[in-house]
């Protein structure tokens, strides 16, 4: 079981860091199911905070949604708080977090681009591009060579299929959050 965070200003420090490193506006109950995909906040400490954050000018509605519903975004002074007051929480829990919150926004709602491109190095080796794109802003830029044209055609296929799933596996990896991987075998 998770440990909980319970200090409504580190549950405020939570909700802030998520919604400012999603960087765009999200209704009510799409924010509380991001905070809810790891149990690190109780549903009741979230909905006592979203208004007290909302009072406190962290974060404002900034439009509505095709529904009509209100969407909220982080407010300048609520990215100082994040920012700033971040340290209060462990950051493997915002790392878990976040990346949760990722997995369950789907990367075409984000409007991210995907691009993938495969050059043939003419030694029998391709080398393979691949980007993620974000409002013109790359997310993700990686080159690899590989030793096929084959392996390079499941590349491209795998990251145009699941785009999501590479940048959480690379980040996962990079960050040192799959250490199972780096683990000697034990027999």
């Amino acid at each position: 079981m998770a440990p909980h965070i319970t200090n409504m200003n580190q549950v405020k420090i939570f909700v802030l860091y998520l919604m400012k490193n999603i960087r765009y506006p999200l209704d009510y109950v799409t924010i509380n199911d991001i905070v809810r995909q790891t149990d690190f906040v109780l549903f009741l400490d979230f909905a006592e905070a979203f208004p007290q954050m909302l009072d406190l000018g962290l974060i404002e509605e900034v439009g509505k949604n095709d529904k009509n519903e209100p969407l909220y975004a982080v407010t300048k002074k609520g990215v100082v708080v994040a920012e700033e007051l971040g340290g209060e929480i462990l950051p493997s829990i915002l790392d878990k977090s976040l990346s949760a919150a990722l997995r369950y926004l789907d990367f075409k709602q984000r409007n991210v681009k995907v691009e993938c491109d495969t050059e043939n190095m003419g030694d029998r080796t391709y080398l393979v591009t691949l980007t993620l794109k974000e409002d013109g802003k790359i997310l993700l830029s990686t080159k690899i060579s590989v030793d096929s044209e084959h392996r390079a055609r499941q590349m491209r296929e795998t990251f145009r299929d699941r785009p999501e799933v590479v940048y959480r596996g690379l980040v996962a990896l990079l960050t040192g959050n799959v250490d199972f991987l780096f683990d000697k075998p034990v027999f």
